[in-house]
């Protein structure tokens, strides 16, 4: 590209689209998922229920996981998107009939939340392969970054919002939240068409193995993937929150939303300064270092008796997770062909959930055993080590020095 202003992504009118409709699906989402978290604890009392609803909205992301990646890559990837909106849009309807009606059960909750949990698993993986189809090259990891801008502010705005809704009662938050996806869903449907040819073999086992297969084959891109899968799984200490709110820190709930909300600050704030000023050299040793300071900040937080301390060291972790995610998003998929991006988003996807979901078990078995500053401290401690083991298994990765190598030597 003659020219990579980041101004240009601004006035780049096809991303604004999809930038808003992230806004509003992610917006969505979260007003509904506190809706339904409330709605539940309501009828049944028992918090069980609201662990079993978050694995019932992940099955579908491992059941249909082939699937959704040879959707996004056989089909028009916006009527896919769009037809995923619309499904999330007529679930929430029917909570808002049902919540009019006062005929909200249990078992509708936990069905509406499996129908949801599909609808996405079939939408993330479109809307990641989508991307790169409606921005330039130059433009794609400060596209990136604005992106997830766009999520982080809705997850810490819209649960708040949602919340405050909530008190007018349920119809308040599951009727606009019908109106944010009929509207992401008209967004969508106004992006440009795809250019590249669609894939119109068949859902074969073969076809539908070819991400995993060439994931496999590249070893930048099964390095980077992995790495956030285990430093994650290792790391992640948000399941353990509200026991270093209570007991630890000595705050209450409004400390704890303060202490939920820290990592996806330091995320908003990073991914703000990414799509001004995006990573230009030396990605590999980059990703690198933020997922070393993630480690160094999961120990720190594991070690604070105070708040204070507690939530600015939170709010850097969120950052160098923002660092590490975008570097990783951007060239897997400016390293994956266009009729692969939707298989690959699709396993990477998988990765990405598996590692928050397993990895608030593994706090939670871990500080059982050894107790909850151990705990933690030990997660942290493991993502440093899984750094140093990763550097030496994947030394391309950690020497990587621009974004989009491929693409340039091609020009050459």
């Amino acid at each position: 590209m003659p020219s990579q202003d980041p101004q240009l992504l601004r006035h780049h009118r096809p991303f604004i689209a999809f930038w808003l409709a992230r806004i509003f699906t992610a917006s969505g989402f979260q007003m509904l998922t506190v809706a339904i978290g409330w709605n539940l604890y309501q009828l049944t009392g028992n918090v069980l229920d609201l662990g079993l609803v978050g694995l019932v909205e992940f099955a579908p992301r491992v059941l249909f996981m082939l699937h959704t990646g040879h959707v996004a890559d056989r089909y028009d990837r916006r009527r896919v998107a769009a037809i995923c909106q619309s499904l999330q849009a007529l679930i929430a309807l029917a909570l808002a009939i049902g919540s009019l009606t006062d005929s909200v059960t249990r078992e509708m909750i936990f069905i509406l939340a499996f129908l949801l949990g599909g609808a996405r698993s079939f939408e993330m993986p479109t809307t990641q392969a989508l991307l790169p189809s409606i921005v330039p090259t130059g433009l794609f990891p400060r596209a990136v970054a604005a992106a997830q801008s766009a999520q982080q502010s809705a997850t810490i705005v819209a649960p708040a919002l949602g919340g405050l809704l909530y008190a007018f009662g349920s119809i308040w938050v599951y009727g606009p939240t019908v109106i944010l996806y009929l509207i992401a869903c008209l967004l969508m449907l106004n992006l440009p068409a795809r250019q590249t040819p669609l894939n119109k073999g068949k859902a074969t086992l073969d076809s539908l193995l070819a991400g995993i297969r060439f994931i496999r084959s590249r070893p930048d891109i099964l390095g980077a993937i992995s790495l956030d899968l285990f430093a994650v799984l290792l790391g992640g200490a948000t399941a353990l929150l509200p026991v270093f709110a209570k007991d630890i820190l000595l705050t209450g709930p409004w400390g704890l939303g303060l202490l939920r909300s820290a990592p996806a600050v330091g995320a908003l704030l990073m991914s703000l300064w990414l799509a001004r000023f995006s990573v230009e050299r030396k990605v590999g040793r980059v990703m690198f270092t933020a997922v070393g300071v993630f480690g160094v900040a999961t120990i720190a937080f594991g070690l604070s008796t105070s708040f204070w301390f507690s939530l600015a060291v939170l709010v850097v972790l969120g950052a160098a997770d923002m660092i590490s995610m975008v570097i990783r998003a951007s060239f897997v998929q400016l390293e994956t062909p266009d009729e692969m991006r939707g298989r690959v988003s699709a396993v990477n996807g998988l990765f990405i959930g598996a590692s928050n979901q397993l990895g608030e078990f593994e706090s939670g078995l871990t500080a059982h055993w050894f107790g909850t500053v151990p705990a933690v401290v030990l997660g942290g401690v493991g993502t440093l080590l899984v750094t140093g083991v990763w550097i030496k298994l994947f030394p391309t990765l950690a020497k990587r020095d621009r974004m989009i190598e491929r693409v340039e030597e091609a020009k050459v």
